[in-house]
């Protein structure tokens, strides 16, 4: 585990806080994959993780590595999807398109499956499966209702998009970004405080720039 630490509040949300889920690991080699409906998406796309993805043969593969959660920590995977037929698809549709799929009368939107490795069962364990499906009815589709937790997330993920370029952002700038942080509140140790704070200090860098997004690293 690597972490940068430029404050005391840093160091003791690394080092104390964060303590447990470093040292104590609950799940080995996580996998996660999503098979979308063709019937309800018309498109997806993830947001992050470009070094992390698996060929589609590895993810039943127990010989390929990857990730470990330590406890108390969570993983988030964040899509952007447009439902088909909702006005939000990007690029026409395919004139041989894939037909009607029975799993659309069900309601799904996806399927999930995930396999790990319990840290006592070894190190050439058989990995585990969980698997379910993800329905219609499930998709927040509204910001003002949408969870805390997934506001936060997307306020998070767009600014680290704005940051390396924001091809996909269509005018959600560093204002929109900070406003949708806001509707969150704060928490007691600062973090989402911090946050807002960096949102801004990276519109301001980019207002003096001339409006274009401000790049950090290669």
């Amino acid at each position: 585990n690597h972490a940068y630490i430029d404050s005391v509040q840093e160091a003791h949300k690394v080092l104390v806080r964060q303590r447990e889920a470093t040292l104590t690991t609950i799940a080995r080699d996580v996998k996660i994959q999503i098979e979308f409906n063709p019937a309800a998406v018309a498109e997806y796309r993830l947001i992050g993780y470009e070094n992390r993805t698996l060929a589609r043969e590895d993810f039943n593969n127990d010989a390929v590595d990857a990730g470990d959660i330590g406890s108390g920590h969570t993983v988030t995977a964040l899509y952007e999807i447009a439902l088909k037929g909702s006005g939000g698809e990007s690029v026409d549709a395919l004139r041989y398109g894939v037909g009607e799929s029975p799993a659309k009368q069900t309601g799904e939107i996806a399927h999930l499956r995930l396999r790990y490795k319990r840290p006592q069962d070894g190190a050439e364990a058989q990995s585990r499966l969980i698997e379910r499906a993800l329905l219609a009815q499930d998709v927040e589709r509204d910001v003002a209702t949408a969870s805390e937790a997934l506001r936060l997330s997307a306020a998070v993920a767009a600014f680290g998009q704005l940051l390396s370029g924001g091809v996909h952002l269509k005018g959600f700038d560093y204002t929109a970004v900070e406003r949708l942080a806001r509707s969150v509140g704060d928490d007691e140790f600062g973090d989402r405080a911090g946050f807002r704070q960096l949102v801004k200090i990276a519109g301001s860098l980019s207002q003096k720039a001339g409006g274009d997004a401000v790049q950090i690293g290669g």
